[in-house]
């Protein structure tokens, strides 16, 4: 891939990323049993919060393991496949009252994820997300003639740049 290319792809990459709000975050219980779960994130910059209750079964499962993985889908087009980011980071909880959270939320930036009363829920926390420097890619870059025409050939990497 030329360099320009590439450079194009990175930022396609990085507004699609902050465009987009679902993803499903992957995590493993206790007792090595995956669980998968669609939720509701919002990136600032290259860092990704989700809402959600301590009690809830990802919370509890990244006190356990914080490994985790993330999975957002893009859809280009009505039919075939959708375009995807994944990656495996390491997460971490944060409270509704963490000094970070507070200065995010006064500063309107998790807007999408606290417009319910999540900063007031009493079972509340945020998860903390912050992707490696290098994430797959599936479909991202490509014209969506070829990704229909060579699926397989359509996975991909990036470097984040921080």
């Amino acid at each position: 891939m030329t360099a320009n290319l590439r450079d194009k792809t990175h930022q396609k990459t990085m507004k699609t990323i902050a465009r987009q709000s679902f993803c499903t975050l992957a995590t493993t219980s206790p007792a090595h049993r995956p669980h998968v779960a669609g939720v509701i994130y919002q990136a600032v910059d290259l860092t990704f919060y989700v809402s959600t209750m301590r009690s809830s079964r990802k919370a509890r499962n990244i006190a356990e393991n914080p490994r985790v993985g993330v999975c957002i889908p893009i859809r280009r087009m009505p039919v075939g496949p959708p375009s995807s980011v994944q990656f495996q980071a390491v997460a971490e909880i944060l409270a509704v009252d963490d000094s970070h959270i507070v200065r995010l939320a006064e500063a309107g930036q998790l807007k999408s994820i606290t417009g319910h009363g999540e900063l007031h829920e009493p079972d509340g926390c945020f998860i903390r997300i912050t992707p490696p420097r290098r994430v797959n890619t599936y479909g991202i870059g490509m014209p969506i003639i070829q990704l229909l025409r060579d699926p397989l050939h359509a996975a991909g990497a990036i470097e984040l740049i921080r």
